[in-house]
């Protein structure tokens, strides 16, 4: 690292990030890199007027490092990335191992090395962790921030209950490199982390593999769909739970969906998804 551009969004989390900016800033100068500190402005290419670095180091959750990876993208550059986590469940921080605790994430980008990790991308939309649609998977872009200060990744659990009243049901065409078939869903996800919302959902995913790990849970009764779930959060293998692994699908539907991509809004359909192996490079120890 020889010039950095920290990008920290201070409404993340409970806005903890905001009271360690200036240590963060002296860990990752130590080695004599120079660093620029700007508080991300969403609605603008944070990489504008930045020609000049080499690394992005991200302080926020899943949705901000999203943002950064897909203005990355715009910007036609691929940088290394530290990622300092502060929002409310950190699913990919986890995922490639970095510290809860936010200096000492810091002083992991500095004292480690760059790894290569896959990375999604539907349409023309990039994604780090999950893509999903149906039940419960927009529950992060409505849960208000006053919730997931107070409550954490509890609060979504709360915000996802009021799905329940009327879930969505919805008919889909799945085509990918091994298979093609048609199902009727209540819920999808296209997992390249390893957790959703702090909750572990996929027991099959690796982040070096080149391919994603997909959970579809079949329209039945709720009380069913619920025991499905159970059920396979406890490691067995209900038959209304479809597990697959692709690294390239296509998914059409006579719906336009809300999809979501790490807890931001996604693009509509039809979705054409893809897994870039080892596309990100990730500053971690």
């Amino acid at each position: 690292m020889q010039r950095v551009l920290f990008l920290y969004n201070g409404n993340s989390g409970r806005g903890d990030i905001l009271r360690h900016k200036e240590q963060i800033c002296a860990i990752l100068s130590s080695r004599g890199a120079e660093v620029a500190a700007e508080e991300i402005c969403f609605g603008r290419n944070p990489f504008d007027g930045h020609d000049d670095i080499d690394t992005v180091v991200v302080a926020g959750g899943d949705g901000t490092l999203n943002y950064v990876v897909n203005a990355m993208a715009t910007s036609g550059r691929n940088l290394a990335i530290g990622i300092i986590p502060a929002g409310t469940a950190n699913d990919f921080a986890r995922a490639v191992g970095m510290s809860r605790r936010v200096e000492e994430a810091a002083r992991q980008i500095v004292d480690g090395s760059e790894l290569r990790f896959d990375c999604g991308r539907v349409n023309d939309r990039y994604f780090v962790n999950i893509l999903s649609f149906g039940l419960f998977t927009t529950t992060s872009q409505h849960t208000p921030d006053n919730l997931k200060h107070r409550f954490g990744p509890l609060a979504y659990i709360h915000e996802g209950l009021k799905e329940l009243r009327e879930p969505p049901r919805t008919k889909l065409h799945i085509k990918t490199e091994n298979e093609e078939f048609d199902c009727e869903v209540l819920m999808s996800l296209v997992f390249n982390g390893l957790t959703a919302g702090g909750f572990p959902l996929t027991r099959h995913s690796d982040l070096h593999d080149g391919v994603f790990d997909c959970l579809l849970l079949r329209n039945r009764n709720m009380l069913r769909s619920c025991t499905n779930m159970v059920e396979y959060l406890m490691g067995l293998s209900p038959h209304d739970v479809i597990h697959f692994k692709a690294s390239h699908i296509e998914i059409t539907s006579q719906h336009n969906l809300s999809t979501d991509i790490d807890g931001q809004a996604g693009p509509s359909f039809p979705l054409v998804v893809e897994c870039l192996h080892d596309y990100l490079r990730i500053l971690t120890k």
